[in-house]
């Protein structure tokens, strides 16, 4: 559902964006240096370097050479390499930079060894739900698919995943236009249980993977919408608060964008995939399929040595950026929301 959501209109519901000259700033995946092209990222351990090291120089050395490559001579090098060759030369001459970095720290004493990551786990969530063809700025958009796919950030991997759908209730009739889109049928809904009661079993399969409890997670989504739209308003009609544990998540398109450095007209799911070297797997606008296109993005950026980490909150109805400067936390352990009433 990612392109149809840019056309979902806000006047319904409480959701602003804090700052957006603010936001534009953050920088998810670079923490401390000025110029990312000449200093390179940093891991959690290396927080408080002042970058005076000798290996920041060499890296700067590397980092210039590798900008007046040509493509076929980064696919050679990377090939050499034995690593990814697919992708546009900007996504290339990303991942051979940050090869070369984790590879001069790691033979640096004291200065930090390969990229940390910020969670054990990340889990993708992209829901379905209804929608018109024109999306009139009254609708109700109510969540029809709840998918999640958990990736484990150590062995980078897809290690499992969550689907279900849900009965509608405000406009329980989908439009013809929705089920051409999702392919969600009226019977699969028909026959799914109320919002309320999915999230129950959201919860309680979170539970038991232990996370928020043993092990330090986040959760991902394909923009904004999901989580200070979909939910949100889900939440509402549903007549219940807000779950605590997706108050916070990574807007993998402002990773995608300050990472690679393109701009935010070239972070769709279709065309971060296509500068990725990778296609579309499943049916596009399944609910599972998307998640797990889009945890196939989040991977790839981890492989290219981006530290995907929280950059977007809500907060009292509002949606609002986390600077890269907060600290990093991983979502709280998982419980059912109480009710509004």
């Amino acid at each position: 559902m990612d392109e149809h959501k840019e056309n979902i209109h806000t006047e319904d519901v409480n959701v602003k964006m804090s700052n957006t000259r603010e936001e534009e700033k953050v920088k998810p995946c670079s923490r401390i240096c000025p110029d990312e092209e000449s200093a390179p990222q940093v891991s959690p351990s290396q927080s408080n370097s002042d970058f005076s090291h000798p290996v920041y120089k060499e890296i700067a050395q590397a980092n210039g050479h590798i900008n007046r490559m040509t493509k076929e001579e980064l696919r050679i090098k990377l090939a050499a390499l034995q690593l990814d060759t697919r992708g546009v030369k900007d996504v290339m001459k990303k991942r051979l930079k940050s090869h070369y970095k984790r590879q001069k720290l790691m033979q640096s004493p004291g200065e930090g060894g390969p990229t940390d990551t910020f969670y054990d786990y990340i889990c993708v969530v992209d829901f379905e739900a209804t929608c018109e063809e024109d999306n009139p700025s009254d609708f109700h958009h109510e969540i029809i698919e709840f998918p999640m796919v958990l990736i484990n950030t150590h062995t980078l991997e897809i290690v499992d995943s969550f689907q279900e759908y849900v009965k509608p209730e405000t406009n329980p009739q989908l439009s013809d236009f929705c089920v051409k889109l999702t392919g969600i049928t009226q019977k699969m809904v028909d026959e799914a249980e109320l919002f309320p009661e999915v999230l129950q079993r959201v919860v309680a399969w979170l539970q038991e993977r232990e996370l928020g409890t043993k092990y330090k997670y986040a959760i991902l989504t394909d923009g904004a919408w999901d989580m200070s739209k979909f939910l949100n308003i889900q939440c509402r009609i549903s007549r219940i608060r807000y779950p605590h544990f997706a108050k916070k998540w990574i807007n993998i398109r402002k990773s995608y964008g300050n990472f690679y450095k393109v701009p935010r007209t070239q972070t769709k799911l279709s065309t971060m995939l296509e500068k990725l070297g990778l296609k579309y797997e499943g049916r596009p606008h399944s609910g599972l399929d998307d998640s797990r296109n889009i945890a196939r993005i989040a991977l790839r950026m981890l492989q290219d040595g981006c530290q995907l980490r929280v950059n977007e909150r809500m907060h009292a109805g509002q949606l609002l950026s986390v600077p890269s400067s907060d600290p990093v936390e991983g979502a709280p352990p998982p419980h059912n929301p109480r009710s509004r009433d």
